[in-house]
């Protein structure tokens, strides 16, 4: 079995960037987006398309539609063992590149401080 750790990403304050995301969202929203995360622990790596996708330098996608909303939260991979979920955001075209941008300083910044910056495991 595939499975693999995920981690959500904590910032210097304390602050889970993506459990305020997720506490905004309808319930119905707020559930599939777990559910997509408890996927994406069963299968890790091997995690592919519709579910998940690359974006660039890193950082993937997870993938959540709902009601013609698509939801998208960003991870990327510590090693073998464990994804770190950034944040979460709406979709509209395309993942902003901001977002992306925003995934990658959080990954640079868990790489320099792991135990810093991890938040739970779900």
């Amino acid at each position: 079995m595939p499975g693999i750790r995920v981690v959500l990403f904590r910032e210097a304050d304390g602050g889970v960037p993506l459990l305020d995301w997720l506490d905004r969202l309808a319930p119905k929203a707020r559930v599939k987006c777990r559910a997509k995360l408890e996927r994406l622990r069963e299968m890790g790596h091997e995690l592919r398309r519709p579910e998940a996708d690359y974006l660039r330098d890193g950082i993937y996608e997870l993938r959540v539609s709902l009601q013609g909303v698509q939801y998208r939260l960003l991870y990327f991979f510590h090693g073998r063992i464990a994804a770190v979920v950034c944040h979460g955001i709406i979709k509209e075209q395309t993942v902003p590149n901001r977002e992306i941008e925003e995934a990658i300083e959080r990954r640079k910044r868990f790489e320099r401080e792991p135990q810093r910056h991890t938040a739970e495991e779900l």
